[in-house]
């Protein structure tokens, strides 16, 4: 579904909160505190009023213990080190500059200005590239992170607090939320129990906790800022395609992304993830993941082994002032126009048309993109949502049937082609849309085997493979078995694609039997 949207570019740009060994350093119930007011409050309004001035309770002030919070979670976030082991160059699929996040963030390579001489290192030693934060969401090892903390690792080591270390399994990731799911073999883990991110309010007390510049278990406060932010990072064709972050102003770091940001009960309601910054070091502003999406996204890969992205069926833009004046509309001046309908998409179904205004989803206001992209994205396809829109300057609401990119209301399976050691999946009709082509299938995860020892990355897109155009996870298994059942000796798939970013790239492999 392709998104008609305005994407305003931050003036001094976003930065993802890890920190990478090999580049410059960079980038769920509410506790809302009560305010009681004294008993001369009402005399102090009336001396107010007649002053001409307002005046404020002495009473109310703001918490400023926030130990309770602090200890029930710093067990709970874990160190996150990735390793990889370096790579000739193979058209940008292996290497240190192969992250398109990194890519986004930073600046391409040859913009970056180096802290230090950096050698290539041909000998194939295993090199730490990365470090981020991790939040352990059960005993049993389960632990959620940002995707970029570990794209492209070949390994990865987790450290808890109490300095014991364990090998880290990918379970899935999902590069459009940034979130990705590990597995450690250990029992008995301090947990973070989630909380509700829908019902922070702005101004509420949060903590950061996780490993900034690899100093451990460092927590930070501050309030929370904006809800339902957008940085820009998805409408630039980047892999971050859903944005709808908690903004705060506690000082996250390189190092804190994949940590918790909790509320002063102890509750997680996020996952740091990027800050607003010039340096890439924090000036101001961070932002977080919603638990609300989160939870969603972690709950779908290890149920199904894939995220079930729901769709609403519309291409639309943001209504401003001036939009709405344009065209009439005076119910409201802002909200999620309707420009287009996906022929018997949801929307379409449920009797929505050209030019209703999207107000709320099941209650939640969606004033924007950020707020629109954060409601869908909590559910999946087959959950019926209501939806409030004006139409001809009257309010009306629709029973709506969510569906899949496929357009229908069943859940998906990840199709795990295990020879390969890679999930794929096919492109949808407006990623086709969105990338101008014609078919494609993309590589949704990635285990240990022959794709990610040519240096294939998780997100690439396979147009063809040995000059044959691939459109299905099933077209590439008949090229493969193509190739396997053939006598030379010699087996090679000479593949051509893309990355989200555009950037085409060529892979060579190598399947002669070890």
């Amino acid at each position: 579904m392709k998104v008609y949207t305005k994407t305003a570019l931050l003036a001094f740009g976003v930065a993802v909160c890890s920190s990478a060994m090999t580049l410059a350093l960079d980038r769920f119930s509410s506790a809302s505190e009560s305010f009681i007011s004294s008993d001369n409050s009402i005399a102090q309004a009336e001396g107010a009023k007649r002053s001409g001035f307002l005046t404020v309770s002495n009473s109310v002030t703001p918490p400023t213990d926030f130990t309770h919070a602090a200890e029930s979670t710093i067990n709970g976030v874990v160190s996150i080190k990735s390793y990889a082991t370096p790579r000739g160059y193979n058209g940008g699929g292996g290497g240190s500059y192969s992250n398109p996040l990194y890519e986004f963030f930073f600046g391409a390579p040859q913009q970056r200005q180096p802290q230090q001489p950096r050698q290539r290192d041909n000998s194939g030693a295993e090199q730490q590239r990365g470090l981020g934060s991790g939040v352990i969401l059960s005993s049993d090892g389960y632990i959620v992170t940002n995707n970029h903390v570990i794209q492209g690792a070949d390994r990865l080591e987790v450290a808890l607090n109490d300095n014991s270390t364990y090998n880290a399994k990918v379970i899935g990731t999902d590069p459009t939320t940034d979130v990705a799911l590990l597995k450690i073999e250990a029992e008995n883990l301090p947990v973070i129990p989630i909380g509700d991110s829908d019902a922070l309010k702005v101004g509420e007390w949060v903590l950061a906790v996780g490993n900034p510049f690899g100093f451990t278990s460092t927590v930070t406060t501050g309030i929370v800022s904006a809800k339902a932010r957008s940085v820009g990072a998805g409408g630039m064709g980047r892999s971050m395609g859903i944005e709808s972050y908690i903004q705060t102003d506690a000082a996250v770091n390189p190092g804190n992304s994949g940590g918790a940001l909790v509320n002063i009960k102890g509750e997680l309601v996020g996952i740091n993830t990027a800050i607003y910054s010039e340096t890439g070091s924090y000036v101001g502003y961070s932002f977080a993941i919603p638990s609300s999406i989160v939870t969603k996204i972690v709950t779908d890969i290890k149920q199904y082994g894939t995220v079930q992205r729901a769709v609403l069926g519309v291409m639309f833009q943001e209504l401003t002032p001036k939009m709405a004046k344009e065209k009439g509309i005076t119910a409201v001046n802002d909200g999620i126009y309707v420009a287009e309908l996906v022929d018997r998409g949801a929307a379409m179904e449920a009797g929505i048309k050209e030019g209703d205004v999207i107000v709320a989803i099941n209650g939640a206001p969606t004033h924007n993109t950020a707020q629109l992209q954060g409601e869908i994205s909590k559910y999946r396809p087959g959950d019926k949502i209501e939806v409030k829109y004006i139409r001809d300057n009257k309010a009306a609401k629709a029973s709506v049937t969510l569906r899949n990119n496929q357009g229908g209301t069943k859940m998906t399976k990840q199709n795990d082609f295990t020879e390969l050691g890679c999930a794929l999946k096919s492109l949808s009709e407006s990623q086709m849309r969105e990338y101008r082509l014609s078919g494609g299938v993309q590589v949704s995860g990635l285990k240990d085997g022959r794709f990610k020892a040519a240096g294939i990355k998780e997100g690439f897109i396979i147009v063809d493979i040995n000059n044959a155009r691939v459109r299905t996870p099933e077209d590439v298994e008949e090229v493969y078995n193509a190739i396997m059942r053939a006598g030379d000796e010699d087996k090679v798939m000479f593949i051509t694609g893309i990355y989200p970013t555009g950037r085409k790239v060529y892979y060579a492999v190598d399947l002669t039997e070890e």
